[in-house]
C-alpha cells in the first residue's frame, strides 16, 4: 500500500520536525497560561490583566523551550536579547492571541465563565504566525 504522501526531502522534513516540536512547546505554553491566569483570577486580578500576565510567564517558558528543543541549532548568544526580541516579534501574535480572548470573553457568557476556552482559542490563533516569526527573527542558525 503506498503511503498517503510522497517522501519528504531533507529541508522539509526538518521544517515538519520544527512545527512538531513547537506545536509540542505550545501545548505546554497553553497548560501554563491557563495555570497562570486561573492563579491570577484566584489572587483578584481579573480576566483582562490576569490574562496579560499569564501570557508573559508562558510565552517566556515557550521563549526557554523553544530554545533548548525547537531551534535548538540557533545561536545561543545573548539570552535576554533573543528573549526580548522573542517577545517582541510575537507581539502579532499576542494581538491575535489576546483580541480573540477578549473577543469571546466580553462577548459569549461561557468563555466568560470557563476563560480557558478564550485561551485555548486565542493560543490556536496566534500559533501560525508565532512560528514563523520566530523561526525567521528569533532562532536562526549561527553563521556558518
Amino acid at each position: 500500500m503506498p503511503l498517503p504522501f510522497p517522501r519528504l526531502k531533507p529541508g522539509h522534513a526538518a521544517l515538519l520536525g520544527e512545527m512538531l516540536r513547537f506545536g509540542v512547546v505550545g501545548t505546554l505554553g497553553f497548560i501554563i497560561d491557563t495555570a497562570t491566569l486561573y492563579a491570577a483570577l484566584w489572587l483578584g486580578a481579573g480576566l483582562y490583566l490576569g490574562r496579560v500576565l499569564s501570557y508573559l510567564t508562558a510565552a517566556s517558558a515557550n521563549w526557554a523551550l523553544n530554545r533548548a528543543w525547537t531551534f535548538r541549532q540557533a545561536g545561543r548568544a545573548g539570552r535576554r536579547r533573543q528573549w526580548a526580541l522573542f517577545l517582541l516579534v510575537n507581539l502579532l501574535g499576542f494581538a491575535v492571541n489576546y483580541g480573540t480572548y477578549t473577543l469571546l470573553v466580553a462577548n459569549w457568557s461561557l468563555a466568560a465563565a470557563h476563560p480557558v476556552i478564550g485561551v485555548a482559542a486565542g493560543s490556536l490563533a496566534g500559533m501560525a504566525g508565532n512560528f514563523l516569526l520566530s523561526r525567521r527573527f528569533v532562532f536562526r542558525p549561527e553563521a556558518a
